[in-house]
């Protein structure tokens, strides 16, 4: 109580020119009512804005939760896309019986680390093991192609995107179905070159490239990107594609692990052959 006594005595002219301000505010709200009503709306204004302020601040630290409740919903969205299920047709008696199969689902994860201007780049996700993520997985984002997961830890994966010189992926022309191979010179986050596209085949600008499902990651018809321009290589036979990549990998945030069902006894068919 006496450091109160000492704070009001060490700034008395303070408080008393407070009080006589707030005072004569009051005095002059009752004695005129065009005074009054201009004091209310400055009021009113000031507490507009300042809940106006809190519920900016609040909406913004709530974009995180409703960033994960809405990319968790567009996994399961994909999931029931008619390219995550195989069709099985079998015939009984004349009676053909059309059952769909899911071969691919999808889990969402958070980008918690990015690359995009090295030779070779690296993304770290917020899912692992614990969470069904493995090696080989493919990952897209909203708008396309991401890369394939390389390692994984029970709470943490790393993707090598298709921003890595060792970054391989089947694509095709969505509107012929020629089909080519991805790859990256490391210049450009934001293209990409397409090669092995024989020449006996045209190309125009802003055709589509897409995934073409033959290899055993990528379901097809994911977006790749879109041609800029098409050059013969020399001696080859072949064109070399320059592609704008659908992903923005400068604004990635969230992505989309893919698990194909089938992947395994696809493997093991294919090394049986080999």
């Amino acid at each position: 109580m006496n450091k109160l006594f000492d704070i009001l005595k060490r700034y008395d002219y303070v408080v008393l020119f407070v009080v006589l301000v707030v005072l004569s505010v009051v005095l002059m709200a009752r004695t005129s009512y065009y005074q009054q009503s201009k004091i209310v709306t400055w009021a009113n204004s000031v507490a507009g804005g300042w809940y106006s302020g809190v519920n900016s601040i609040g909406g913004y630290f709530g974009l995180k939760s409703e960033n994960d409740r809405l990319a968790a919903e567009n996994a399961r969205l994909r999931a029931r896309l008619e390219e995550s299920y195989m069709s099985y047709t079998d015939s009984v008696f004349t009676v053909n019986d059309t059952v769909y199969r899911q071969r691919y689902d999808y889990t969402e994860a958070a980008v918690i680390k990015n690359s995009w201007s090295q030779q070779n780049n690296y993304i770290m996700i917020g899912k692992g093991s614990s969470h069904g993520v493995e090696p080989d997985m493919a990952v897209i984002s909203p708008d396309g192609i991401v890369g394939v997961v390389v390692n994984t830890t029970a709470n943490f994966a790393t993707v090598m995107p298709v921003l890595h010189s060792d970054s391989r992926n089947s694509v095709k022309v969505k509107r012929t179905g020629i089909s080519g191979s991805l790859v990256w010179d490391g210049r450009d986050f934001r293209y990409a070159q397409v090669v092995d596209m024989p020449t006996a085949y045209r190309f125009d600008e802003g055709d589509t490239i897409v995934t073409s499902g033959q290899a055993n990651d990528f379901p097809e018809g994911i977006p790749v990107g879109y041609v800029v321009s098409a050059e013969s290589d020399p001696g080859t036979g072949f064109y070399r594609v320059r592609v704008r990549l659908a992903t923005d990998f400068n604004k990635l945030s969230h992505v989309y692990v893919i698990n194909n069902k089938f992947r395994r006894e696809q493997q093991e068919l294919m090394n049986e052959k080999q």
